[in-house]
């Protein structure tokens, strides 16, 4: 299947989710596709899917995530298991496996704090942005059909451009079916367009894909819109990193970051 037709199938789908859960099994739908390979999914769509699991519903916040990727996840039927590591009355800590034909394909770790109102000082990095007009769909992001599922509206740099990237982003979609989407898929989902958006490196001449994903916030956002400050770190050994502060309309809301497989492309690929 072409590029064009994935998608104009992500497209189609984009009035539905990101996954459709049948009581088993989550199936994928095609506008989860990654840029790096026609037949495996973006890693945002598979943390949020995970980010989702790890929610303790206990009345501790889902504060940090850790996903591994340990293989491409396929466009096919996924399961998904989690276990209780620790439920505490400060600190839950839950495990969340996703498997396609009986085979481990990610894994995640989620940390749960209790919130309580405390008086503190609160601090920001610098100002959060103002959110810009709406903007058209820049080609680059053309390569990603689950660009497709996020709004993004850049203040400084664009898809086109390699380098540093500040932007506003707005998950479109619900990650399962109707369910509610949860703070930190929105924020895992649009987190892992990082090493995308601020490469250093072009896609025409490497591949960078990321092996995981750690977001951590230390509250939840304001409204629907999560903003970024994405800069990618590339070495010539083969690795690289990719991290971003979060914020929100009121401040800093976290960070994440991406560890990086950098390869050049040989000239036949």
């Amino acid at each position: 299947m072409t590029q064009a037709s994935l998608i104009a199938q992500a497209a189609d789908s984009a009035a539905g989710s990101l996954y459709r859960f049948d009581g088993r099994f989550y199936h994928p739908q095609p506008v989860t596709t990654g840029p790096w390979n026609p037949n495996a999914q973006h890693g945002g769509p598979v943390a949020a899917l995970l980010a989702g699991a790890l929610e303790a519903g206990d009345g501790n916040a889902l504060v940090r995530i850790t996903v591994e990727l340990l293989r491409p996840v396929p466009l096919s039927a996924l399961s998904l298991t989690r276990r209780i590591v620790k439920a505490g009355r400060s600190v839950t800590v839950i495990d969340a496996t996703i498997s396609a034909d009986g085979v481990e394909v990610a894994t995640a770790r989620g940390l749960n704090l209790r919130r309580l109102d405390v008086a503190a000082p609160s601090r920001s990095a610098s100002p959060p942005p103002a959110i810009p007009s709406p903007q058209p769909t820049p080609s680059g992001a053309r390569r990603t059909p689950f660009a497709s599922a996020v709004e993004m509206r850049f203040v400084e740099g664009s898809w086109e451009e390699m380098g540093p990237a500040t932007l506003w982003t707005r998950l479109l979609l619900p990650v399962v079916d109707q369910e509610p989407v949860t703070a930190m898929q929105r924020a895992a989902a649009a987190a892992d367009f990082a090493n995308g958006i601020s490469r250093v490196v072009d896609f025409e001449t490497h591949t960078f894909i990321n092996a995981d994903l750690t977001v951590a916030i230390s509250r939840s956002p304001r409204d629907e819109w999560i903003g970024f400050e994405m800069v990618s770190h590339v070495s010539g050994q083969g690795t690289g990193h990719a991290e971003s502060r979060i914020f929100d309309t009121a401040g800093t809301i976290g960070r994440s970051i991406q560890s990086l497989i950098v390869t050049e492309k040989s000239p036949e690929t």
